[in-house]
């Protein structure tokens, strides 16, 4: 089917306790798409049209905390087993056994925690960005602690409620546009994702670089669309889910030592600051069927809107190597 005749809709599932807001496409075997931060299911506005004119049918949520769906309370209500559960969710409202799971960002480790929770309902996963990582010895935040000391860093900043989510607030036109344009790694350069040079009070948004105009692939009307979503609905959802990386843990102890047994692969971006942290080899020895990794030259952290084309094909590839019953 071409890509122009795709027409997708946006209903609302109730699952797990939330309502999530799910754009719909398609007709097939299920491809969930699962978005990152700070993004909503807008984010995958390119994937969604060529996968389902591929003949899948195509589920992209806006995650709880975000844009129109549901966003709870409690911070315990973002941990990972809610996280999984609400698409696993989405899989039984269509009364599918199986679905592919992509995730962008901290999309990819919802995924990837899937393919080890529920991995009889994994019929693939692909990550973007963000690779498979393998349970470590301690606590995250603990060891993020230990490893930083005095010095910022991001994710030990979102952990005090109300912090972050009043500096992120405060101008979510400026956070949007700092976040979408600016991480990308110059050619042979470096990010310091420690935001060690900032001056001292500094916040986050503060230390993100302030890009020189939009990039190509970010329109004004996309950013106005962050934007807008943002300011009406805040951050702390999705900074929630930064809140529970040590719930998280203690949640997996019986995955200490699990590989990812399901067919995988992932997509990154040879500018993304990510990689500089961690890198695919993370993966070495943890992935049992990896079907491949696609490197997209020259693409930041925003892989898919940034390169849909070459994801698209990455994914479709991917997706075409499945055993999946007959489709």
């Amino acid at each position: 089917m071409p890509i122009e005749h795709v027409s997708a809709t946006t209903r609302t599932v109730a699952t797990n306790g939330v309502e999530l807001a799910v754009t719909d496409a398609g007709d097939g075997f299920p491809i969930v798409l699962a978005h990152g931060f700070p993004e909503l299911s807008y984010s995958w506005r390119h994937q969604v049209p060529a996968l389902a004119a591929a003949g899948y049918r195509v589920l992209a949520p806006d995650q709880r905390g975000y844009g129109r769906s549901s966003r709870p309370e409690a911070i315990e209500d973002y941990d990972i087993v809610h996280l999984t559960d609400d698409l696993l969710g989405l899989v039984d409202d269509i009364g599918a056994e199986r679905a592919v799971f992509v995730g962008h960002d901290w999309g990819s480790m919802v995924v990837w925690n899937m393919a080890l929770l529920h991995p009889d309902r994994v019929a693939g996963v692909a990550g973007l960005s963000v690779p498979f990582v393998p349970r470590g010895p301690m606590p995250p935040v603990q060891l993020m602690r230990k490893a930083f000391g005095d010095a910022f860093f991001y994710i030990v900043y979102f952990q005090e409620p109300g912090v972050a989510d009043a500096d992120l607030g405060r101008d979510p036109g400026t956070t949007m546009r700092r976040m979408l344009a600016g991480l990308s790694v110059p050619e042979g350069g470096s990010v310091d994702m420690t935001g060690l040079a900032a001056p001292d009070g500094a916040g986050f948004v503060d230390r993100l670089p302030e890009a020189e105009g939009l990039p190509s692939w970010l329109t004004q009307d996309d950013l106005d669309h962050y934007t807008d979503e943002f300011t009406r609905t805040g951050f702390t959802g999705g900074i929630n889910w930064y809140r529970n990386f040590d719930r998280n843990w203690k949640l997996t102890a019986h995955l200490d030592g699990a590989k990812v047994t399901v067919p995988s692969a992932f997509i990154t971006g040879s500018a993304d600051p990510v990689a500089l942290m961690m890198p695919a080899a993370v993966m070495d020895g943890w992935v049992e069927d990896h079907r491949g990794t696609t490197t997209v030259d020259g693409a930041g952290h925003w892989v898919q809107q940034e390169r849909p084309d070459e994801v698209n094909a990455a994914l479709l590839t991917f997706i075409d190597s499945l055993d999946l019953g007959g489709h």
